[in-house]
């Protein structure tokens, strides 16, 4: 997996030391040649928030992947490795979108996220949930039950759980929004804290 921090480190000091600009130059130039190259298939950063800090990753197609702090970040990485490319590199800007849009969802000012997405992962009947999860409004919620019909297969509850658990894109594909037939939360990717802090951010809204 390739790294600027790894790329830059291989580097002489002396080419950095004196300029405190100069690693961010280095790192800049890296990105643009990797990508003139033809080399950077996956583009990666981390973004604060109110529910621990993420990390985005994009391909040329789209935002690939949104993953919390519980869910191991560096796994993550190597995951996206072995299923997308090896070709990974930390290019901050070209998540600037993302973060933008999802900084101003945390701050109540975005409802609706517009962002290409890359689900080629997802297929068959956990692609339709994917699909369905962005109609559901924002401070609204749907019951599995729910979701599997709308997915188009109503006693397949079950796989709307499975659906919603391994959703590479949780918040930007609100999967949070699903919840128990009872009005209980259920689980999520993030814990039940993260889970409770976007219902009550959408709520309060």
């Amino acid at each position: 997996m390739i790294t600027s921090e790894t790329a830059v480190g291989e580097l002489p000091a002396a080419l950095y030391d004196t300029d405190p600009n100069a690693l961010s130059r280095l790192r800049e130039d890296l990105i643009g040649s990797a990508a003139q190259a033809g080399i950077l298939d996956v583009a990666y950063r981390t973004l604060d928030s109110p529910v621990g800090t993420l990390l985005l990753a994009t391909t040329e197609q789209g935002l690939v992947r949104v993953a919390f702090d519980c869910q191991n970040h560096d796994l993550v990485l190597v995951a996206l490795a072995e299923q997308v490319s090896p070709r990974i590199l930390l290019a901050p800007g070209r998540l600037d979108t993302a973060a933008r849009q999802l900084s101003e969802y945390f701050a109540g000012a975005r409802t609706v996220f517009d962002l290409p997405l890359d689900v080629r992962r997802s297929t068959g009947f956990r692609r339709s949930v994917l699909t369905h999860l962005p109609q559901i409004g924002y401070g609204h919620t749907e019951s599995y039950t729910q979701v599997a019909a709308a997915a188009g297969n109503p006693r397949a509850v079950r796989a709307v759980g499975t659906a919603c658990a391994t959703n590479p894109l949780p918040i930007v594909v609100p999967c949070h929004r699903v919840v128990r037939s009872d009005g209980s939360a259920g689980g999520y990717a993030g814990g039940p804290a993260a889970k409770q802090t976007l219902l009550a951010l959408e709520r309060s809204a």
